[in-house]
Parts: C-alpha cells; structure tokens; sequence
C-alpha cells in the first residue's frame, strides 16, 4: 500500500517544463485527477496535499533535486510512514521518453534526487515510478539535457507516458505493484 507518492524536480519557474521535472508533472496529474489541492508547507519543505478518500499524501519538495530527501524524509517521519510505502516518480535518463517503468527498491543508478532520498531515508526500499526523458549521448552533456525543456514530440510522448501511469494510480495505491508492472511494461507504445 502506497501513503506517500514525491514526484521529484526542481522549484521555481526557471526549471518548470525541464526533463529533470518529470516527477513533478507526474505529481500535477495526480493531484489534479483527484481534485486535491496544493498546500505550502513550511515544516515539509514542500507542497503537499492528500488524496480525497484515501490514507495517502503527495509532496512536490521545494528543496532542489539534490536535496529531495529532506522534504520526503520530514513528512514520512511525522506520518510514520515506511520506506516502502513511499512511491517516488522522478525523470530517467536510462529510458527513451514515452517509457514509464515501475521498479521497487534498488540504487539511485547516478540520480542525485534517488541518492539524497537513500540518505535521508535510510533505506533503498521505495517504489519508483521511473519516466523516461532520453539521454543526451555523452556525459557531459547530461546537466545542461536535463534542466533543459524536451523538443514538442518528446515532450508529447512524455506526457503521454505519465497520463499512462496516472491511469493506474489505484493500483499503486493499493500496492498491485506486478499487475501494474505487467500493463505499463507491456504497453505496445514504449517498445
């Protein structure tokens, strides 16, 4: 069972419409899909608000991506929720857009946001819901890539993606992670 879905990226409008806030759209279609509004606050460094007729918060931290723990540590920590009921949705550089991927557990695979929540978290054992942005081909090409906005077409199979995974928000809230996993990574669109 899923209490806390953070959708991961950066504040500020200077970033809004980057790859690296994927998860923050993801977190936008959630809330919107269940009317639920935004609330600043302070005390977890975030916007955050709940989901009508269920026992789950959603965050949009206001801390920067490398710091993304801070804000999902401080509300978990006061809702006594565990690591593996937390969902994460966050930008991935390893898969084409389009792709969305259920994974639970693991490394941060080189993503600061995933490195810091390890940290503060304690714990590896969070669900990610991993939307694909693409890689830039190079290294060092990856900063500039991420915090820059995607051309129309990919931003379009993007957001087709995420409105995929919104489409099975009550089964990751419900903790049907396989039968999730088995319809998005199926899905003839992402092959």
């Amino acid at each position: 069972m899923i209490r806390l879905i953070a959708g991961l990226g950066n504040p500020g409008s200077k970033y809004q419409g980057t790859r690296h806030n994927a998860g923050f759209l993801f977190a936008d279609q959630v809330a919107a899909i269940k009317q639920a509004t935004w609330q600043e606050k302070k005390s977890f460094k975030g916007l955050v608000c709940t989901l009508p007729e269920t026992d789950c918060w959603l965050i949009k931290p206001a801390t920067f991506m490398n710091l993304s723990g801070d804000a999902v540590a401080a509300i978990a920590s006061y809702y006594k929720i565990s690591a593996d009921e937390i969902l994460i949705a966050h930008d991935e550089l390893d898969l084409p857009p389009g792709t969305v991927r259920l994974k639970s557990g693991g490394g941060h695979g080189g993503h600061n946001g995933l490195r810091d929540l390890i940290s503060k978290l304690g714990s590896p054992d969070f669900h990610r819901l991993r939307i694909g942005i693409g890689h830039p081909g190079s290294g060092a090409q990856v900063l500039n890539y991420v915090l820059g906005k995607p051309a129309a077409t990919d931003l379009i199979t993007i957001t087709h993606a995420i409105d995929r995974a919104v489409g099975h928000l009550d089964q990751l809230l419900a903790g049907e992670f396989q039968r999730v996993m088995n319809d998005l990574h199926s899905d003839p669109a992402q092959n």
